[in-house]
């Protein structure tokens, strides 16, 4: 048989299983008990252990837990860029686990952005450039891609750096850029992983309103993955892992966790601590 009549039978494979799969509407990510082990010499290793969870349409959501606890493996296998050793990932309802690499590719392309705390532009290329270019290939185009990155600088306040290089750019300047980038394909669903970890307090303020704002604005679901409190303190959910699984209250570093964070919500909504 040739590629593409093996391509075009794994289209009608996952095509059949998001039929059987009934998916509501404003469930735009599903995990279902994950897990993932990682062989480190003869010992296996349980980086997640039966993670389950349900994330809706426009939510704004954290993962945070201790270094080492799972957040960022487990943001890994949600964007289709590591394999779960069992269990099942629905993105926008469409099955994931299994999939080839080059649906995979289709699937990033479409239905997730991704931020990371190193901003991965292109040096080369002006910001527009930068921007534009998961359009360029993307199979199913919304709209113009030089349009749609020039329509979002804009709306991150680059307007007036569309020709610049990132080593023109400032870190937060940047970092926008990669979100723009991120978002140039309409995806549902945003990954961030520690976006705020290379920037300065003004720069790391900035990012945080952009990401608020396109929520509220687009109903982009955002999933944030954060050591840091006062980031995690701003969002509407927060999952929290420790050892690998998600955490009740029960575990006294889970409740630490959260009390800080509720705390740091109470000062702000009394004006006692700067909101981001």
């Amino acid at each position: 048989m040739s590629c593409e009549g093996v391509r075009e039978m794994a289209i009608a494979r996952d095509a059949a299983q998001i039929a059987e799969q009934p998916v509501a509407d404003d469930v735009v990510l599903r995990a279902e008990h994950l897990q993932k082990k990682l062989k480190m010499g003869e010992v296996s290793v349980h980086a997640l252990r039966d993670v389950t969870l349900t994330v809706k349409r426009g939510e704004f959501l954290g993962i945070v837990g201790p270094s080492g606890s799972g957040k960022s493996t487990l943001l890994g296998l949600i964007g289709g860029l590591d394999s779960p050793t069992s269990g099942k990932i629905y993105i926008d309802g469409v099955d994931i686990t299994h999939m080839n690499e080059s649906r995979l590719t289709e699937i990033r392309n479409e239905k997730i952005g991704f931020v990371f705390q190193f901003f991965n532009l292109i040096p080369t290329l002006t910001a527009l450039e930068n921007v534009a270019l998961p359009g360029q290939f993307a199979q199913k185009r919304r709209t113009n891609p030089q349009r749609r990155a020039k329509e979002l600088l804009g709306m991150l306040g680059l307007g007036d750096r569309l020709h610049h290089r990132p080593s023109q750019l400032s870190g937060g300047q940047q970092q926008r850029v990669a979100i723009a980038r991120a978002l140039v394909n309409e995806p549902p669903l945003l990954l961030c992983d520690e976006p705020t970890g290379n920037l300065d307090s003004e720069a790391s303020n900035m990012v945080m309103k952009m990401l608020r704002q396109i929520q509220q604005t687009t109903q982009t679901t955002i999933l944030i993955v954060t050591h840091n409190i006062e980031v995690a303190s701003q969002m509407d959910r927060l999952i929290t892992l420790v050892d690998g699984q998600i955490a009740t209250d029960v575990d006294p570093r889970s409740s630490a966790q959260q009390a800080a964070v509720s705390l740091l919500k109470d000062k702000r909504a009394t004006n006692e601590f700067m909101v981001l």
